[in-house]
């Protein structure tokens, strides 16, 4: 069984809680079903769940190679140069990272957060679709950071051959 979740913003991703936390338990009734990767308390989107232990292992292993797409909104407007160094890879404290797809992109249509991200009005944003075949902890904010521009939102729409197409933010979708 497959299990594709839009997981909202502030949000653990797994089923038993921290304190006051939301966990994946507060929305998801599937019994057996375990992440097969997972996103950060503060990003959203898709999280894809399973009962295949084998697919979990794929599917979770940075070295399985699924791209994972995203939309990045970032802090200021980087040029080609930066991006060209996401293309390229960028130097993390625990390494290199592989090469990325990166473009500037038109906001995505998407559901507003809450709360809303921060917003200065003399420091513009923009928005990246940005895919990595690796899962590194926070790895794509650590990206971002590198090349100075701080990521605002982030919001996984895709993990290999699932995409989150049209499922609300909280709601899941039972594929296979």
């Amino acid at each position: 069984m497959i299990v594709l979740f839009n997981k909202p913003f502030r949000v653990l991703s797994q089923f038993t809680g921290e304190g006051d936390k939301a966990v994946l338990a507060d929305y998801i009734d599937v019994p057996g079903v375990y992440c097969a990767g997972r996103l950060d308390y503060d990003s959203e989107g898709l999280l894809v769940l399973t009962d295949d232990g084998r697919l979990q292992q794929r599917l979770s292993n940075p070295e399985s190679s699924k791209g994972k797409g995203y939309w990045v909104q970032v802090e200021g407007i980087p040029d080609e140069l930066s991006l060209d160094q996401l293309r390229r890879g960028v130097p993390l404290r625990d390494g290199m990272t592989r090469p990325a797809i990166v473009q500037r992109i038109e906001s995505p249509d998407i559901w507003p957060r809450d709360p809303p991200i921060r917003v200065r009005k003399a420091i513009p944003t923009c928005w990246l679709d940005l895919t990595i075949t690796e899962g590194r902890n926070r790895q794509v904010r650590r990206m971002t950071a590198h090349i100075g521009h701080p990521t605002l939102r982030l919001i996984r729409y895709r993990v290999g051959e699932w995409a989150l197409e049209a499922i609300p933010p909280g709601a899941c979708r039972i594929i296979a």
